[in-house]
């Protein structure tokens, strides 16, 4: 998620694939035809150049804190899953300008008559860095004993499982497998894109199903990295905790530029652990860092030493898939102190508290103008989005206090309202405080709604530890980002109350993932927004598809289930010295991958 990075923060994870030579074969690029390797290109890499890029150098960037781990499925970490986007592939993947979704690791697919059993076929000729041969033992491997694994915390079982039963998958022959779906799926390739594709070979010897505990210590971040085999453009070569991770370019990468040239181009790949945003910046004016994600609040000024002849371009557009994702502000609904439990659960209260969110001045000042107006929880523009604009209401700090009012919680002698048992108003604000803006929106929030009488602590902590605050309930309310994806199927186990990632109404979740929710715990709204997604998810009719997921919205919206509020745009900074970094003339999104980028002389 760069800022999926974009998931979660977790959801902040950039989609961006990277790749490095190995030094045994700086200059032998060979065409794929003379190398008898994979043939043409997946159909999403196209938009990608700018210009044919030339081999070598290392492309060095910023992760903002270490991996956990190297293992994807072992924990929700959106550094690891940086880094590991480099290493493995997935079977499905967007085009960037078009948002179609297209085969990568898949050459072609087919649907029987009935809609219920999909057939694939691998791209011939694909090898793992080890020179095994990718087969479709891996595919099966990856999603019945991986994804779909509910012993692994990152798994994906919510989107490989509809109507209550698993996707089952099974080896036609080796380069073949079949997906048998238990009834029409209409999101079945997104779920497919959603779940890198990882070795049998050198992880089913360690027994996923059976000792899920044991697995999720496998290919820790102090493994033999060369253990660590993918198809994607790089190779782990180096882990330097707390400061660097390098990566070299997989010996068997299989994707081309358009004159057939082996991708990546750079030699090396480095990630410079840095979790300060004010020490990025100073490292990539310095030179260190060849491109740099900027906030709204970085932008102007790189903008202007741009102009003033420095040596750098600074872009702005909109970013791919759907990030960086809506920042929306989160209420515990199971807050342990009654009263203010109550409170929480009351749409009046969450109304008041968006009445009192000033979007305009976090947008103007937090944001420098780089920022809109958020959906509920799809991205504007895109296929499933409904405009749910009207539902956010305005500024109107005299409102706030109204509803507050209304719920019976008047202003005492000191200036801070008081609840029904005579405490003062007042509760916990968490938030990641190692980010250029989430600080400033915190700050706003603070003195807006001190001036109507309630009081709200600041608990900046680590970017790193926030997701996982809020899935342990250890919060009072939460500023997150996550959950943008242009198709909703992605993000039920975000949406979907009852969900492993529903993390502001925790008490509805089954006792084990996978089962059915608390149903009888539910808010009516919830009960239909949960009903939403389960008619969604079983049909492949695209159109009632968007009208069941345009509901969802509305339903979103009008109970204010979490308060939605800016959605940030993108802006990169990058050295002339790096090619094919560059905006899309049409699409005015900001373009560039660790696979297609390259150095200048």
């Amino acid at each position: 998620m760069r800022a999926l990075s974009r998931r979660l923060q977790m959801a902040e994870v950039r989609l961006a694939l990277v790749a490095v030579v190995l030094a045994s074969l700086v200059g032998t690029w060979v065409t794929a035809a003379a190398a008898g390797q994979p043939g043409p290109n997946p159909p999403w890499l196209a938009p990608m150049f700018q210009e044919i890029g030339q081999h070598g150098g290392t492309l060095t960037l910023a992760l903002g804190d270490s991996p956990q781990t190297f293992n994807y499925y072992a924990v929700l970490d959106g550094n690891a899953q940086t880094v590991l986007n480099n290493v493995f592939d997935r079977l499905f993947s967007l085009d960037p300008v078009t948002g179609e979704l297209v085969p990568n690791l898949v050459e072609r697919y087919e649907f029987s008559s009935d809609g219920l059993v999909l057939t694939a076929y691998l791209r011939p000729g694909i090898r793992w860095s080890d020179g095994q041969p990718l087969t479709a033992d891996d595919v099966v491997f990856t999603f019945e004993e991986l994804a779909a694994n509910t012993g692994l915390r990152a798994n994906q079982s919510a989107t490989l499982t509809i109507a209550g039963q698993r996707l089952r998958f099974r080896k036609v022959d080796d380069l073949t497998f079949q997906v048998l779906l238990p009834a029409r799926y209409g999101a079945v390739l997104q779920a497919l894109s959603f779940s890198p594709v990882l070795p049998k070979h050198k992880l089913a010897p360690y027994d996923p199903i059976g000792k899920p505990e044991e697995f999720g210590r496998v290919w820790s971040t102090d493994w033999d990295l060369s253990d660590i085999v993918g198809t994607g453009p790089f190779v782990l070569a180096d882990y330097r905790p707390g400061q660097k991770v390098t990566l070299v370019r997989n010996p068997h990468s299989w994707r081309r530029d358009p004159q057939g040239n082996v991708l990546p181009y750079v030699d090396r790949l480095e990630y410079v652990i840095i979790r300060d945003p004010n020490q990025q910046m100073a490292q990539f004016l310095s030179g260190q860092l060849d491109v740099l994600s900027l906030s709204g609040s970085q932008y102007p000024d790189m903008k202007r030493r741009e102009l003033a002849g420095a040596g750098f371009v600074a872009l702005a557009g909109r970013g791919l898939y759907g990030v960086p994702s809506t920042i929306h502000w989160g209420f515990n609904y199971d807050e342990p102190e009654p009263v203010l439990r109550e409170l929480f659960r009351d749409v009046r209260f969450r109304q008041a508290m968006q009445a009192a969110l000033n979007r305009q001045r976090i947008i103007d000042d937090v944001f420098n103008g780089l920022a809109s107006l958020p959906g509920h929880g799809v991205p504007p523009n895109t296929f499933f989005w409904r405009d749910t604009t009207a539902y956010l209401g305005t500024y109107d700090l005299g409102r706030a206090a109204a509803l507050l009012d209304e719920i019976g919680l008047p202003m005492g002698s000191d200036g801070v309202r008081r609840m029904k048992d005579g405490r003062p108003l007042r509760f916990t604000l968490t938030y990641g405080s190692d980010s250029t803006t989430y600080p400033g929106i915190a700050t706003i929030l603070q003195n807006d709604l001190a001036s109507i009488g309630v009081r709200i602590d600041l608990q900046g902590l680590p970017f790193s530890t926030v997701f996982q605050t809020a899935l342990s309930g250890n919060f009072q309310s939460i500023l997150m980002a996550y959950g943008d994806q242009p198709d909703p199927q992605l993000r039920k186990d975000i949406w979907q109350p009852g969900t492993s990632l529903h993390y502001w109404h925790r008490s509805v979740q089954p006792a084990r993932e996978g089962e059915t929710p608390r149903l009888e715990l539910m808010f009516d709204w919830e009960r239909r927004i949960y009903d939403l997604f389960q008619q969604a998810e079983v049909t492949d009719d695209q159109e009632l598809r968007r009208q069941l997921y345009g509901e969802w919205q509305e339903i979103s919206a009008r109970n204010v289930e979490v308060v939605m509020v800016v959605k940030p745009g993108v802006a990169t900074a990058a050295w002339k010295r790096v090619g094919n970094v560059f905006v899309h003339p049409e699409a005015q999104l900001i373009l560039w991958s660790n696979m297609t980028v390259f150095k200048r002389p």
